[in-house]
């Protein structure tokens, strides 16, 4: 099990708190430095189940700047995952991977089950 992260993000600090009472054994991946290929995206997105526009992270800088709420519902999904592979930054954070699933942002009811 492996969470994406950025050491600057609230919402991860938060989650690998939460991890830690759990007394979960994982692994951090700079989601910046390490970020997610188109692959693993396309592998992720697949397992988690979810609409793909949950893995983009929307109240990002550089989603605002390149106006991707109005240009996403154009795009194929095999765009929006190459698209998500050129910048971590526009993932959502965190990102828990596990055997049991994918979940981009911290959700407890849901990470509990992927634990």
């Amino acid at each position: 099990m492996f969470v994406l992260s950025y050491p600057n993000c609230s919402t991860c600090k938060k989650a690998m708190k939460w991890l830690d009472s759990k007394n979960a054994v994982y692994h951090v991946r700079h989601i910046k430095e390490n970020r997610p290929t188109y692959e693993e995206l396309k592998a992720w997105y697949e397992k988690s189940g979810l609409p793909l526009k949950q893995f983009f992270n929307t109240s990002g800088v550089i989603y605002k700047e390149m106006g991707l709420k109005d240009k996403l519902a154009s795009m194929t999904e095999e765009e929006q995952l190459r698209l998500l592979a050129t910048d971590g930054m526009l993932v959502r954070r965190p990102v828990l991977v596990s055997y049991k699933g994918v979940c981009p942002g911290f959700k407890e009811a849901v990470w509990e089950k992927l634990l």
